[in-house]
């Protein structure tokens, strides 16, 4: 594991009254460091699956896949589709260590995930990351799921579980394969850690971005199987399908 990266821009502390907005620099307008406008110019996710928030053409709808084969997850919560500038803040993020954008992104995203319990979304009794290959989280030094989970954790007062969820084969990146060989992909590659205590519970899993839904389903599955109540699914962005605009 390496310490946190050299970062030489401003230091943002959340506890100042005055920030600067992270993507044009113009003053913010609240604690958390993005100005109107630029919030504003987020590719917000409208109308939406009710189930896995694929973007579709209409509100209330659920897409094809999941009326035909209904997922083990619940519901994702997911603000924005995986567009400019939001994919390029999670490439940042994720693969640069810019760690101001992550926590920026995770606390817009507590914000769309409390409304949802404002407008009767059960609460989760706690957020679960999506584990890291082994491989990967010593080649990167995080794991960048399991700190979205821990901002976003201490934005909802939810107690943040890293340990229940093992990654325990290294696979292929799952950026690199289509649908089908996603889900080959993950075959056997999670495992419940040994002291884990699921049954009865609710538990949202904690990603970054959402594409074919392999990876959730599987760890849903899992935790289903192993007595889970409920599974939902809290990401920062949901992709469309290949070839279809946001």
């Amino acid at each position: 594991m390496r310490c946190q990266p050299r970062y030489d821009g401003p230091v943002y502390i959340w506890l100042k009254n005055k920030q600067s907005c992270l993507l044009c620099d113009e003053p913010a307008d609240d604690i958390i460091p993005i100005c109107t406008a630029c919030e504003t110019e987020l590719p917000w996710l409208g109308d939406q699956c009710q189930t896995c928030a694929l973007p579709l053409p209409g509100a209330g709808l659920y897409c094809g896949q999941c009326l035909k084969h209904p997922p083990a997850f619940e519901r994702v919560i997911a603000p924005w589709t995986y567009n400019f500038p939001i994919d390029s803040l999670i490439t940042r993020f994720k693969h640069s260590a810019k760690w101001p954008f992550g926590r920026l992104l995770a606390e817009l995203l507590a914000q769309s995930v409390q409304h949802n319990f404002d407008n009767g979304l059960d609460r989760p009794d706690a957020l679960v990351p999506v584990p890291l290959a082994k491989r990967r989280l010593r080649q990167r030094g995080f794991n960048q799921a399991a700190m979205l989970a821990r901002w976003l954790g201490a934005g909802l007062d939810l107690a943040c579980d890293e340990q229940l969820l093992l990654r325990t084969q290294d696979t292929d990146a799952q950026q690199e394969l289509n649908a089908d060989a996603r889900h080959k992909n993950l075959r056997n590659a999670f495992a419940l850690a040994a002291n884990a205590t699921v049954k009865g519970k609710h538990l949202a899993l904690v990603d970054d971005v959402l594409t074919t839904g392999a990876t959730t389903q599987a760890l849903a599955r899992l935790l289903v199987d192993a007595g889970a109540a409920r599974v939902d699914v809290y990401c920062l962005a949901r992709t469309p399908k290949p070839g279809e605009s946001p």
